[in-house]
């Protein structure tokens, strides 16, 4: 997984609350085992049209947002079922933070083991990047994990709160797996000594 330590990137606005996982990623592109390959369907059924055609109006179809690393959006982000298809799209497409009031629980703690920092702030100070974010791609807006601090060009900062195991993942790449493989001395130890104990096994 890759780290997620300083982000500096163009912040597409979406203030829609609700947005659940089936907005993010329809039901019909969970049939895929891959992380990879979802982002051209991330929000499938808002930036095309039922030719396949990009809707101009969708902000991700915008100029200044294809190229989007910070998703701000409203509360109750990644509500709906349960589906690590969701930050798998969000991933692909290029997007490493979203920022929003409040997310669902599942979504939420899914998006950290996919690289993904999801950040809960009071609703006046997600209003201002919201704000800030619809200036387009010069605008752009740098997220600090370690220090735990979101800033916008005029020198505007936020703090964010963030559990202290996930910030060390997150940090240091570290999914479910690498997590396990911090530990693999100690488990060739084990077996080791298993199989010297039991070599029958």
């Amino acid at each position: 997984m890759e780290k997620f330590e300083k982000l500096s990137g163009v912040a597409a606005p979406m203030p829609l609350v609700n947005i659940d996982t089936d907005m993010i990623i329809p039901k019909q592109f969970l049939k895929t085992i891959k992380r990879s390959g979802l982002g051209v369907n991330l929000f499938q059924e808002m930036r095309y049209d039922q030719d396949g055609n990009e809707i101009p109006d969708f902000v991700l179809n915008k100029p200044a947002y294809r190229n989007a690393e910070i998703l701000v959006a409203g509360e109750n982000f990644g509500c709906g079922s349960s589906r690590e298809h969701a930050p798998w799209a969000i991933q692909d497409f290029g997007i490493r933070c979203v920022i929003a009031p409040s997310f669902a629980d599942i979504f939420f703690n899914n998006c950290f083991k996919n690289g993904i920092l999801p950040i809960a702030l009071p609703q006046e100070q997600v209003d201002i990047l919201m704000k800030e974010a619809e200036k387009g791609e010069n605008a752009r807006i740098e997220v600090d994990l370690e220090n735990q601090k979101i800033t916008i060009p005029d020198g505007t900062a936020f703090s964010f709160d963030v559990d202290p195991f996930r910030k060390h993942c997150l940090l240091n790449g570290l999914d479910d797996i690498g997590l396990t493989m911090e530990k693999s001395n100690a488990i060739d130890a084990y077996e080791s000594k298993l199989g010297a104990q039991m070599p029958w096994m």
